[in-house]
């Protein structure tokens, strides 16, 4: 086993990249995403001079506008190897929802406290939703927006995506983003029209929806949309050809799913949790449920879905077609946990389409599964700029790791030709190379070095390497395996804080390949569903009325592509 060491991180610019960073004659708009980067860097070390372009200006006074440098750098986001690395979760309900209770500034107040730069709120959809909800939740959002200016809050809703599960959508801020929201939920929503049912018709309405929020963007009602599945295995009723048929209808839509479920305190046992299943993946398959998934695809591994914990499984089988689709995790905050307020009372949620302001009760709820967010989940996205339109640019680009109970603090991940001193790609990008190069894996983790909020300091144990063979598109559309993933290579780290540094190499390219990594701090693991071959050290399935979360932490990255010329 190779162990890590502590360093101090520096960067290699590419060839080329540093002066057209530096040469204000080139517009910011013209610059590719690195060089883009790296500019920014320039102006906030002060090394550009005085003659911004317009563009520049106006983007310069665009950022400074959503929060400045200093205000980031204090909360600890100055930028890692060239971006703002913001956690984030999309996946979190207010008192606009019927199965919830909180008001849209008691999540942005929490969220922000415990670390988020970018929310999205997603009250269920439905008719009381639909009529009222997504109308009267925007003012609540806005001002959120003004109260809270350093994290960036966006306006979604749970999508009860037709003949399928749950799924989370979401628009840029603009003054289309309530009137196109409310349109796309009246017109496509399983639970507004009746289509939950597994059948041909209902696929078609969901992604006859996928193609009109496309349409909204592409006629500039709206900025941008996007949408994520969330807690794909749940239920069983995500089949593998409807999340191949999601991605690849509308691909910039359409561009993920959680990795891991909210509902994380689930599986804390009784008397003091709810004492049921982690994630409340506590159920079986019904008649809707696609009939080739296994029974052990119900319940969740180290807390993620059975679909992103299987090494060689679902994920890895969309990953081996050379497509994108990422991975997040969310709280899927509904009722905290220990929590001791209650709806307000005289709430008539149907006629007014959201329960009234909680209050204290004096009684924590003991039998609640959710944390606030980011109290224990956290999606990280590699972001431009601290503006909506970047973070989203860059969730779409896939620059998103994930973690649970603050692991690690910080991830960098670089594909690069072995021994040139190139920077290389780093996560959700693709590196190209002549066949038969030497490629490397340069991977710096920042681990946890603080208390988490279960007043823990984790250690990380290991960093795994999973690496597959890109097979190309797959020929049966309802497959959720490939032949050729499995971890490659693990490394022992034992350390809870400074950084710890590993190449890994790849070797000689000869065939399209992706690689991608995940880590835990060695509490519980089994080999994996597939083998000991594949997996020798996974995620062990959880067990029902006892998975205690801080027990048994993971993070996952997303992948990144390397492909030879031919």
């Amino acid at each position: 086993m190779s162990h890590g060491h502590h360093h101090h991180p520096h960067e290699h610019l590419e060839p080329g990249g540093e002066g057209e960073a530096r040469d204000l004659s080139v517009p910011d708009e013209e610059l590719a995403p690195g060089q883009l980067s790296r500019r920014r860097m320039f102006r906030r070390a002060g090394l550009l001079g005085a003659g911004l372009t317009a563009a520049g200006m106006l983007s310069a006074q665009g950022e400074a506008a959503a929060a400045t440098e200093p205000e980031l750098a204090a909360r600890g986001r100055e930028p890692k190897d060239g971006y703002l690395w913001l956690a984030g979760d999309h996946h979190i309900h207010t008192q606009y929802s019927s199965d919830a209770m909180y008001r849209v500034i008691d999540q942005v107040r929490h969220g922000n406290a415990y670390g988020l730069g970018w929310m999205v709120i997603t009250d269920h959809g439905g008719a009381t939703h639909a009529k009222i909800g997504v109308d009267k939740v925007n003012p609540d959002i806005v001002a959120a927006r003004e109260a809270v200016k350093d994290t960036l809050v966006f306006q979604g809703l749970e999508w009860n995506i037709p003949g399928a599960e749950h799924g989370t959508v979401f628009v840029a801020p603009g003054k289309g983003e309530v009137e196109t929201l409310k349109e796309f939920e009246n017109s496509f929503d399983g639970s507004v029209k009746g289509a939950g049912a597994n059948t041909p018709q209902n696929e078609a309405l969901a992604i006859a929806g996928l193609n009109f929020l496309a349409e909204a963007v592409r006629k500039r009602r709206i900025p941008d949309a996007m949408f994520l599945a969330n807690h794909p295995s749940r239920k069983g009723i995500d089949s593998p050809h409807e999340i191949r048929g999601w991605r690849d209808a509308q691909p910039s839509i359409a561009v993920g799913m959680e990795g891991a479920p909210g509902h994380q305190a689930g599986g804390i046992p009784k008397p003091n949790g709810p004492g049921g299943g982690r994630g409340l993946y506590d159920g079986g398959p019904s008649a809707d449920s696609f009939p080739g998934y296994p029974p052990e695809s119900y319940k969740t591994f180290g807390g993620f879905d059975w679909m992103t914990a299987t090494v060689g499984g679902l994920w890895d089988s969309l990953l081996a077609e050379g497509k994108p689709w990422w991975i997040t995790a969310n709280s899927d905050s509904h009722v905290v946990y220990g929590d001791a307020s209650d709806r307000g009372p005289n709430s008539d949620f149907n006629a007014n389409g959201r329960y009234e302001d909680p209050i204290y009760k004096g009684v924590p709820n003991l039998g609640a599964s959710d944390f606030w967010p980011g109290y224990y989940s956290r999606t990280h996205v590699g972001s431009e700029n601290f503006t909506h339109r970047a973070l989203m640019d860059a969730l779409r680009a896939g620059r998103v790791w994930v973690d649970h109970g603050g692991l690690i603090s910080g991830l960098v991940v670089r594909a690069r030709a072995a021994g040139t001193g190139q920077r290389g790609v780093t996560l959700g990008d693709t590196l190209q190379v002549r066949q038969g190069a030497r490629v490397e894996l340069a991977i710096e983790v920042t681990l946890a070095g603080r208390p988490n909020w279960a007043q823990v300091v984790p250690t990380l144990a290991r960093v795994d390497v999973i690496q597959g063979d890109v097979t190309g598109p797959a020929t049966d559309k309802d497959t959720f395996t490939t032949p050729n993933t499995k971890v490659v290579k693990s490394y022992e780290v034992g350390e809870n804080s400074g950084t710890v540094t590993f190449t890994y190499q790849l070797g000689a390219i000869d065939r399209p390949v992706y690689v991608r990594l995940r880590g835990t701090d060695g509490k519980r693991s089994a080999p994996g569903l597939l083998g000991a071959a594949v997996d020798p050290n996974g995620p062990q399935i959880d067990v029902y009325g006892d998975a205690d979360p801080w027990n048994d932490l993971w993070f996952y990255s997303n992948p990144i592509w390397v492909l030879p010329r031919r």
